[in-house]
């Protein structure tokens, strides 16, 4: 094929691909203009209009809109220049197309009420800085007035969000969830008051070393029994329980004695709210650290071996 070949709009369609309809629409607009007209008037395009006609279409495939396409085909705008921009608005569209179905996903999931969709929505949407305030509300609600010694300063980083500026879906799911549990006043006041427990056996017990998490030390001395399957009523849990009491005794700078078990009961049912375990299961999502394992079942069990004791 010559430079000098000539095509009729039909013969530009069948290379192209294009309509004819297409194709004339285009040239009508300046993107690609016929090269000659036949004796009878009819348009001919050269072997350019082809090549242009393919860019044009990729473009158009690319969501740019035609005057660019134009400036683009022509030389006037630098296409990589015209690309940054378009890259950049695209991804403003999928982060509010990605939010959009976060909250439509979940509105199917959770049978959500519309005003529950509404609070979802604009949860999903916060700027970071509403995030922080919504977050450090939050957090002083749990932890003003106590004593910010090191321990609470670490407590509260391990309860800090930390949504990343392109989160993954599911993180946005988990973060919305876990701001609905953090506006919630309730739960705001349960974990208020394991914060004070806290406080209060940090101020009155041994303060000659660390003090680990309550639910964790349970874990570690009621695993290998609820493990075997051994009742909690089973006079072999004895010294587990005395176990138990005794550590809670030292951490409480209290004797072993009713009102210590009284306390100790108290402790666990407080601590074994499912919400604290799925708050934390949220804070694993949205940032990026392994999922905590659930120890609900190991709080249950122990709070059933000391109340079984108490009422003997």
């Amino acid at each position: 094929m010559n430079g000098d070949t000539l095509y009729s709009i039909g013969e530009l369609a069948r290379r192209t691909g294009l309509t004819v309809k297409t194709i004339r629409f285009y040239s009508d607009r300046g993107i690609v203009t016929p090269t000659d007209r036949s004796p009878a008037g009819y348009r001919r395009y050269d072997v350019d209009a082809v090549a242009r006609l393919d860019l044009v279409r990729t473009l158009r495939e690319l969501g740019l809109d035609l005057p660019t396409i134009r400036k683009v085909v022509d030389r006037e705008l630098s296409f990589p220049e015209v690309a940054t921009a378009h890259a950049e608005a695209l991804a403003v569209q999928i982060r509010i197309l990605r939010l959009r179905h976060t909250v439509l996903t979940a509105v199917a999931e959770r049978r959500l009420t519309p005003e529950e969709t509404d609070l979802m929505h604009q949860l999903a949407q916060l700027s970071e800085d509403e995030r922080r305030d919504l977050i450090g509300d939050f957090l002083d609600a749990v932890f003003d007035g106590l004593d910010a010694d090191s321990a609470f300063v670490g407590v509260r980083r391990s309860m800090t969000p930390e949504l990343p500026d392109n989160p993954e879906a599911g993180q946005t799911r988990a973060w919305v969830e876990w701001a609905e549990m953090a506006l919630d006043p309730d739960f705001r006041a349960g974990v208020r008051r394991m914060a004070e427990h806290l406080a209060a056996e940090q101020a009155q017990g041994d303060t000659t070393g660390p003090h680990r998490d309550f639910a964790a030390t349970v874990r570690d001395l009621v695993a290998p029994a609820l493990a075997a399957g051994i009742d909690p009523a089973s006079h072999h849990v004895d010294p587990i329980v005395t176990e138990l009491a005794v550590h809670y005794a030292r951490t409480c700078g209290r004797p072993d004695d009713t009102e210590l078990r009284r306390r100790l009961l108290l402790r666990l049912e407080s601590v074994n709210d499912p919400r604290r375990d799925r708050f934390f299961q949220l804070l694993a999502v949205i940032n990026s650290w392994p999922a905590p394992e659930s120890l609900a079942p190991v709080l249950d069990w122990s709070a059933e071996a000391v109340r079984v004791r108490a009422h003997r």
